[in-house]
């Protein structure tokens, strides 16, 4: 059965991302646009992030431009991001979440959540500590309305 575990991505600064390197903890997965009305929500995610970090909680942040609300280059983004609000936790380089060239992560998470496209940025996928998808979560849906889950998952084993 496959898990994020299998996938790898591209960090800002160009190493290797081993979602392997996940393994036992919870992770939130979402895709993001610096220009985006819902960007505020990196600051809410930076806040969960610091709050439940020690309790084995990690972000991903993957930038995407499929919507026309990324900044010019990576680069921009990584400091965008850390300027604006505060991120911490790791951001990819940009992907895509849909079409011929979508990235297989997306591909993987947008399967075992049993629903379709990515319709805006801003879609948050709350993955437990086996490595499978728990929930995915609109774009709409601000970050703490995640946390009881997150903190359900946590508890888990």
């Amino acid at each position: 059965m496959a898990t994020i575990y299998d996938f790898k991505e591209t960090e800002m600064d160009g190493t290797t991302l081993d979602l392997s390197d996940y393994k036992g903890k919870v992770v939130i997965i979402v895709n993001t646009a610096s220009k985006c009305g819902l960007a505020p929500q990196l600051e809410t995610l930076e806040n969960l992030y610091e709050k439940y970090k020690k309790d084995g909680l990690e972000i991903l942040g993957l930038p995407s431009n499929q919507f026309h609300q990324e900044l010019d280059d990576d680069d921009q983004t990584n400091d965008y991001c850390k300027v604006h609000y505060g991120v911490t936790f790791p951001m990819t380089k940009r992907v895509e979440v849909n079409g011929d060239k979508e990235d297989p992560l997306f591909t993987y998470l947008k399967t075992e959540a049993g629903h379709g496209k990515i319709k805006w940025n801003f879609t948050k996928f709350l993955v437990g500590r086996n490595g499978q998808v728990i929930k995915r979560y609109a774009p709409q849906t601000k970050p703490e309305k995640m946390e009881e889950a997150i903190v359900e998952a946590l508890k888990a084993e």
